[in-house]
């Protein structure tokens, strides 16, 4: 429809000056649908979202439920609200006993937002250390954690008492440091590439963080909710964070994330002052209610068990000159191509045929392979040709 395209041309901000634009009008399990009836197989789940695919009957039926009830009350902290307190339960009891306080936001910039501020609050300290090739948000506070500054440089000054830290390098973890409160990092970095760190390293920075008092927050605002064959990838690596990020996955796909920690550290922002971070929207009772219906799935079926299989078989098929390596671990993967032209050619190609994949932040040369878990084989291997015949 020309008339909406022009009007989302003129009226809907855009952040590139060439906008996909595909105009979509339907979405079902692993597909979108164009106005024009092209099926689209969505092989980033919406960038990490659709972890069940788009339109699960179970999360669209307890939506439906809790909009028949009631839509916002007042969210946070003095309220009751059912599909908080059993979303907040379903998650706790999922997790290592020491994260069993869940402060519930609406997005992943939130959740690290509300990981800075709870970190500095707890230890007395301001500094905090992130990893060079990270992306954790957009908002301010989590701008300030990226570097190299590419996507922030035209909104400095940021946050000042940021450090870096090269991702994987041992002897780095020298800086962190009795003045840091926290170290923010992911247990798999998503946007510099898919980079799988050894246990050894997740285990070395677990313990230099308890040497010096500084609080360890894992961000699986990406790799969360079953993407690497665990609910959460820490529990593959046997490190346990003092606050753990979540969102994207969450809700499977409204919007909604958290902060998680113990009780001991998040009941600083009750006190000194009273209301220390507050949300209006933050575990909107639908977005809770969609989010309990997607746990639920999740760790109810064999999904978790299958993540690994089909990630191996997109390993298997995928075999090709132009392939340089594929990183990752269960359903999130990079493909790394010969150069930066062929990524992006396979890209468009593929997007032409009907297969979306899009490329990462800090690494040029590879494109992201990250579908709903929901995905089956037989989907895998028609995937892989299309993919296949966008690198001839």
């Amino acid at each position: 429809m020309t008339h909406l395209r022009q009007l989302f041309l003129s009226h809907v901000a855009q952040t590139s000056p060439m906008p996909l634009a595909l105009d979509i009008v339907k979405g079902k399990g692993i597909y979108l649908f164009s106005r024009k009836g092209q099926a689209y197989v969505d092989l980033i789940s919406g960038i990490g979202v659709s972890a069940l695919g788009h339109n699960h009957p179970k999360v669209v039926q307890a939506v439906k439920k809790q909009a028949d009830q009631y839509l916002h009350a007042m969210v946070y902290g003095e309220y009751v609200l059912a599909p908080q307190v059993q979303l907040a339960k379903a998650i706790t009891e999922a997790l290592p006993k020491k994260l069993n306080s869940v402060y519930f936001v609406n997005s992943g910039s939130e959740a690290v937002e509300g990981a800075m501020k709870l970190a500095k609050k707890y230890t007395g300290r301001y500094e905090i250390i992130a990893a060079k090739n990270a992306y954790h948000g957009s908002t301010q506070g989590a701008a300030s954690l990226m570097n190299p500054p590419v996507f922030n440089h035209g909104y400095y000054p940021l946050l000042p008492g940021i450090k870096h830290i090269n991702y994987g390098q041992i002897t780095d973890l020298e800086l962190i440091t009795e003045s840091t409160a926290c170290v923010i990092i992911e247990p798999i970095q998503g946007e510099g590439g898919i980079i799988v760190p050894t246990k050894s390293y997740l285990r070395a920075l677990r313990k230099r963080c308890k040497e010096v008092g500084a609080l360890l927050v894992f961000d699986e605002i990406q790799t969360g909710y079953g993407r690497t064959g665990h609910f959460f990838a820490f529990q593959g690596f046997g490190v346990t964070p003092d606050i753990l990020l979540t969102a994207k996955g969450m809700g499977g796909g409204m919007p909604i994330g958290a902060f998680i920690a113990s009780k001991k550290i998040m009941k600083v922002l009750a006190q000194n002052p009273i209301l220390g971070h507050i949300t209006t929207f933050g575990g909107h009772p639908v977005s809770a209610a969609a989010g309990l219906a997607t746990i639920k799935t999740l760790l109810k079926g064999k999904l978790l068990e299958q993540v690994e299989e089909k990630g191996a078989l997109f390993r298997k098929l995928l075999v090709h000159p132009e392939i340089v390596e594929i990183r990752g671990k269960g359903l999130m993967m990079a493909v790394e191509m010969r150069s930066s032209e062929k990524m992006f050619d396979v890209v468009d190609k593929c997007i032409q045929n009907g297969v979306i994949t899009d490329w990462f932040l800090f690494d040029e040369k590879s494109f992201r392979i990250a579908p709903p878990l929901i995905i089956a084989k037989g989907e895998i291997r028609k995937v892989c040709k299309i993919l296949l015949a966008a690198m001839e």
